[in-house]
């Protein structure tokens, strides 16, 4: 099953388990939102909105909020001493769609675990765990002797006798 969303001022088409960079929305990393705008839904019976469907909602969550790239409008009126540099960056919401809903169903799906990171735990003993000695590299390399080569004197050509 797959969903046309609009949000943003742009549409996307989504199934679960998608990851979008969408403009920025209002929530905290790792909450569940609904975006209610949905113009299609398609699968067994395709469905059409004019414009929206109504009681149709895509659930998604939150995966963070970030920047986009910088861009950067330069204007230059040639020959006038004139020029105007501007620049901006987008506020990004990254999402992952978890479910595509309708008729006016709330979501089921909640907010995954985080993994936790895995911290090796010190010696009981209080001792530094054994280091790996550094490998020696061999040092002994032989200059190689550079033979001269000399080159003998170009002998240059006698300059020919104009003739009138």
């Amino acid at each position: 099953m797959f969903a046309v969303i609009k949000t943003g001022g742009r549409q996307f088409r989504v199934v679960p388990n998608d990851v979008l960079e969408i403009g920025k929305i209002t929530g905290d990393v790792g909450t569940i939102v609904q975006l209610g705008e949905v113009m299609a839904v398609g699968g067994d019976t395709p469905v059409l909105g004019f414009p929206f469907i109504e009681g149709a909602s895509v659930a998604a969550e939150i995966l963070d909020h970030k920047r986009g790239p910088k861009v950067i409008a330069f204007k230059k009126r040639r020959r006038k001493n004139s020029k105007r540099k501007r620049g901006y960056r987008d506020e990004i919401t990254v999402i992952r769609v978890t479910e595509i809903l309708t008729d006016d169903k709330a979501p089921t799906i909640g907010p995954r675990a985080k993994k936790e990171k895995k911290v090796e735990a010190a010696p009981a003993d209080g001792e530094a765990p054994a280091k790996k000695a550094p490998a020696k590299k061999a040092a002994a390399k032989k200059a190689a002797p550079k033979a001269a080569a000399k080159k003998a004197p170009a002998k240059k050509a006698a300059p020919k006798a104009k003739s009138e």
